[in-house]
């Protein structure tokens, strides 16, 4: 195939997905939505135009960036870019859009490129990708550092691979069927909530998160840069005070999302020790994504996790009755929680690899 330098501009950030500069925004999730579909078939993997809009424009946490690809004014491809702001943090992280037809152009090597340079006007010696496969064999199979899963390659991964990116870490994306049988949701719950003890209750609410409660879910959400499985990748800790939970929650709410959390508080000291969360876009038919689910590690062993993840689950499907699934992502070497999600009836749908490199 013929190989063509594109034209490479910033993606504009507009005021609204109305405004007359919104189509490259407009074309980025279209684009992004299409690549999840050509991969593994499941589209509803990305984010929305609407989704995305609110955390692009309040920069505040976290920049966000973006890139076009052109050839001969068409697009081509993108690349969108995620960079902590946290002090310690050291890298950036980036999704390649490259559609199968224009795949081999050299378009995908040009936005590769162009990530390594973002990182090093950032003052950052960390990249960082993830690449999407489908739950089946290949010929040539990945493992990565963990030893944990592995995923075929695919023409991203090899790309990735030939510049120097590692593989270090395979997660698994499980679905649950929100129709069916509730019952070993109940049986579970049951079981883990008397296992669990007088020590630790359960708390529910619809985003927004009570004033209250802020604080100590700016502590547990700020744990789950540090306590869930990542093998080697280069996360900073997140630093979360009660202002960063409630302009988090704005970003998501304007959008049109809906959002359940269930926690666990242990009584004792009254502190957040578990949560998980349940988010749909506005479409209410649509896919539901599990955000986080943690449970802080000197909690773990009392079956928590399984009482954050049933309860939402059982509260959802009352709040969310049209919604069809829930897809999560979970670290391969995470198996306490994988066999949390087994047991209830999540089933594997895909895969993804966290790939890095040093600069």
């Amino acid at each position: 195939m013929t190989t063509v330098e594109p034209t490479i501009t910033p993606l504009i950030v507009p005021v609204s997905l109305d405004a007359d500069d919104a189509a490259d925004f407009r074309a980025c999730a279209a684009l992004n939505r299409q690549i999840c579909d050509e991969l593994v078939g499941l589209p509803d993997l990305a984010s929305t135009a609407e989704q995305m809009l609110p955390g692009w424009q309040d920069q505040t946490d976290a920049l966000h960036r973006g890139f076009v690809a052109r050839i001969d004014g068409q697009i081509v491809g993108m690349m969108t870019i995620y960079i902590a702001l946290e002090d310690e943090a050291h890298a950036i992280e980036f999704d390649l859009l490259v559609p199968r037809e224009h795949w081999g152009q050299g378009i995908e090597d040009a936005l590769l490129a162009q990530a390594e340079a973002e990182a090093r006007v950032h003052d950052r010696n960390v990249l960082q990708t993830w690449t999407l496969h489908r739950p089946e064999g290949a010929e040539r199979m990945l493992v990565p550092r963990t030893k944990w899963g592995r995923i075929p390659a695919t023409p991203l991964s090899d790309l990735v691979e030939s510049d120097g990116y590692v593989l270090e870490q395979v997660e698994r994306n499980s679905e649950y069927d929100l129709h069916s049988d509730p019952a070993p949701l109940r049986a579970a719950l049951t079981d883990a909530s008397a296992f669990a003890g007088p020590d630790y209750r359960v708390l529910e609410w619809d985003m927004p998160t009570p004033p209250e409660l802020r604080d100590g879910f700016a502590d547990v959400l700020a744990r789950l840069s540090t306590d869930a499985p990542s093998g080697d990748m280069d996360f900073a800790e997140e630093s979360w005070d009660a202002d960063r939970v409630a302009r988090r929650e704005a970003r998501i709410l304007s959008s049109g999302q809906a959002v359940s959390v269930v926690a666990v508080q242990h009584v004792p000291t009254g502190e957040l020790v578990a949560y998980n969360e349940l988010v749909i876009a506005a479409d209410r038919t649509g896919v539901t994504e599990q955000y986080g689910t943690l449970v802080r590690k000197d909690h773990r062993g009392h079956r928590l996790g399984t009482i954050v993840k049933c309860a939402n689950l059982l509260r959802w499907r009352e709040l969310m009755p049209h919604s069809t699934v829930v897809s999560t992502f979970n670290a391969e070497e995470n198996r306490p929680m994988l066999s949390i999600n087994e047991a209830i009836g999540f089933v594997p749908v895909s895969y993804a690899g966290a790939w890095q490199k040093m600069i």
